[in-house]
């Protein structure tokens, strides 16, 4: 059973720095170099050195191991090393990993990274290649004979009864679609910068998996993003002003499988990331109205819409009109769709960058950021704001 009362950690830890090496289809170097690249980019943005680092956290399949990252960024001891599983899900849930250590005094300064030639190696979109038996793989065995091998495929399924229930059309899903490459054509660092889409283009693209187009699936990404975490004292006398973690969650919903979550009693909402909000909204003491912007996982158009209700946002069914009319800045940076797919740290970065106020796509006065990380499989989420 998910808490029912407010944590302790909020306001005890800060993002302190944010770095990331460019977005591309083939980067020309290993991850590691990504991973170190990364790293020193965020420590410098920090006014850091890798001297000043005593921890890190990172992903699951990952090939970059903590301890080979220290080595090789020039880090020294290390107190504290973790790592996160169910992909893009972890996200967030690395800085709540970096945060919690740095509120109990088990380290000083946290970088959290991901590092990945997602597009020109290992390919998640891709699904499954060839798996060794797990009892978590088991759950793969109801749904691969029957044709559903890929990410696109599981959403599929989950997207379809969504429509069903709530009589609506793919064009629903656009609405988030076209919002993300809105954002991503006026930011340099996004992959589809200078290339908008329309709700008609969206439409005209081609089918992945019914009721998924192409437009409503994210790119796939080679780079690297970190961040660095440490306690919030130490953050305002650093070189940025600090992202306050104001809260952090974890969430598994019952009968919780990753991606492959059919049995549920229900299939129109994503029970993980309501374990996520209700933390969040009673450790932070705010509501969806005191939200200036979200940052929302984006890797398939449906479950942004699903995100939104599930925080409150708006009722069930009631997402894409609210995605249409703009009624939350969504995504700034132009989300895994249109800037990168890092599973989600490059949304956490965006999200800093609204506190900080120098997005490129900024939203006046924003001083508290909502970042979620992947659904459909155990989840976690932010919420981060401005010092004081």
């Amino acid at each position: 059973m998910s808490l029912h009362s407010p944590d302790a950690l909020g306001g005890r830890a800060a993002v302190a720095g944010i770095g990331a090496t460019e977005f591309s289809k083939d980067s020309g170097r290993s991850e590691l170099t990504l991973a170190v690249e990364a790293v020193h980019a965020a420590l410098d943005d920090a006014g850091l050195v890798p001297a000043d680092v005593d921890g890190l956290v990172t992903f699951t399949m990952d090939t970059s191991p903590e301890i080979t990252v220290a080595q090789a960024a020039g880090i020294g001891e290390l107190s504290f090393f973790s790592r996160v599983h169910y992909g893009g899900g972890a996200a967030c849930a690395t800085v709540q990993q970096a945060a919690l250590a740095v509120a109990t005094g088990i380290a000083e300064v946290v970088v959290c990274y991901r590092a990945f030639n997602e597009r020109s190696g290992r390919r998640f979109g891709s699904g499954v290649q060839r798996r060794e038996p797990s009892a978590e793989g088991a759950a793969l065995g109801w749904q691969l004979p029957f044709g559903l091998l890929t990410p696109a495929s599981w959403v599929a399924m989950i997207a379809q009864r969504y429509l069903y229930a709530y009589g609506l059309t793919p064009e629903a899903f656009g609405h988030v679609a076209v919002t993300d490459r809105r954002h991503a054509a006026t930011n340099p660092a996004a992959y589809f910068h200078g290339k908008p889409i329309t709700l008609a283009e969206h439409a005209a693209s081609r089918w992945i998996a019914e009721p998924l187009r192409l437009l409503d699936c994210c790119q796939e990404t080679d780079g690297g993003q970190a961040i660095v975490v440490t306690s919030t004292e130490r953050a305002r006398d650093l070189r940025r002003p600090p992202a306050v973690i104001v809260a952090a969650a974890q969430g598994a919903g019952r009968n919780q499988e990753a991606m492959t979550s059919f049995y549920r009693d229900g299939l129109t909402g994503l029970p993980e990331m309501g374990v996520v909000a209700r933390q969040l909204w009673r450790t932070s003491g705010l509501a969806p109205g005191d939200i200036d912007v979200g940052i929302l996982y984006d890797h398939f158009t449906p479950f942004v819409l699903m995100q939104l209700e599930e925080f409150g946002f708006c009722g069930p069914g009631e997402a894409a009109d609210f995605v249409a009319a703009d009624a939350l800045p969504l995504n700034t940076h132009g989300g895994q769709l249109g800037e990168a797919y890092l599973h989600g740290m490059n949304g956490i970065a965006e999200a800093v960058r609204q506190v900080r106020g120098t997005s490129v796509n900024q939203v006046p006065g924003a001083a508290r950021t909502l970042v979620t990380a992947g659904t459909g499989v155990p989840t976690s989420g932010l919420i981060l704001g401005t010092d004081g």
